[in-house]
């Protein structure tokens, strides 16, 4: 892979795999939910204005930029495994099995670390009218929204795994499994429909995972709901929204 041609062949082949996995996901639930049944859902819709005129297909064309420069980022991923800095690895006995998962709960735990900070630095004024305000465009959010982002925002969100991957080994498919998380757990939490069951967000699992109504909160209020999968940060921190229990059981109630 440091062969030039071999590197884009490279790039190419991730992209193909990074739009695919993003048209294939984002495409489902929009057409479960938007198209096939709408009227099913329409209760647990979050905000019930209008969508923007074009902006799905304002989100297609960023989500395409960011896959790209995710697929750049992978393809170098690749060229730094192949030189062995990178603890990517394929052997599964290479290290004990309980390391296969609890390597990717470190992983999601460290991802959602890195992203709290990272999204709340985006939300300083000057930073945020650069970096983050491609995604807030979208204010009542879409399947589509998942990887809109501004191309700056794309490449602090791809940096994490390489840079993670330089000192703790993880399994190429639990790396798979980790990248196919965060790609559900984006539709879901842009979903703008509140997809778990009535007292969802109290039990004991529930509490901790971020979904449509809380993210969607994010997207109306700026100052609340940061996190990128759990909700630890936001309730340490004290940044979780004032209203999101009380819009939950609104919207998980209704059937």
């Amino acid at each position: 892979m440091s062969n030039p041609f071999w590197f884009i062949v490279a790039t190419v082949v991730v992209f193909a795999v990074v739009i695919g996995r993003y048209f294939l996901i984002a495409g489902l639930f929009y057409f479960i939910f938007y198209r096939w049944q709408t009227v099913k859902w329409q209760a647990r819709k979050i905000n019930n204005r209008k969508y923007k005129e074009g902006q799905f297909k304002k989100e297609v064309s960023w989500s395409t930029i960011t896959a790209f420069i995710f697929s750049i980022t992978g393809a170098a991923m690749g060229l730094a495994w192949q030189k062995g800095w990178q603890k990517i690895y394929t052997d599964v006995h290479a290290y004990p099995l309980w390391w296969l998962p609890l390597s990717l709960l470190i992983a999601l735990l460290l991802h959602e670390t890195y992203y709290y900070w990272l999204h709340r630095w985006m939300h300083q004024p000057k930073i945020f009218r650069i970096v983050h305000k491609v995604h807030h465009d979208s204010n009542i959010t879409s399947p589509w929204t998942a990887f809109s982002f501004h191309p700056l925002e794309g490449l602090l969100q791809a940096v994490f795994l390489p840079a993670l991957l330089l000192v703790m080994p993880m399994h190429l498919y639990v790396l798979i499994v980790h990248l196919t998380i965060m790609t559900f757990s984006s539709v879901i939490n842009h979903l703008d429909i509140e997809v778990y069951p009535k007292g969802f967000h109290k039990n004991t699992f529930g509490r901790w995972l971020i979904g449509a109504t809380h993210h969607s909160l994010h997207h109306k209020q700026f100052k609340h709901n940061y996190g990128l999968y759990f909700t630890f940060w936001d309730k340490w921190k004290k940044t979780e929204s004032p209203v999101f229990e009380k819009l939950f059981e609104e919207k998980a109630g209704r059937r």
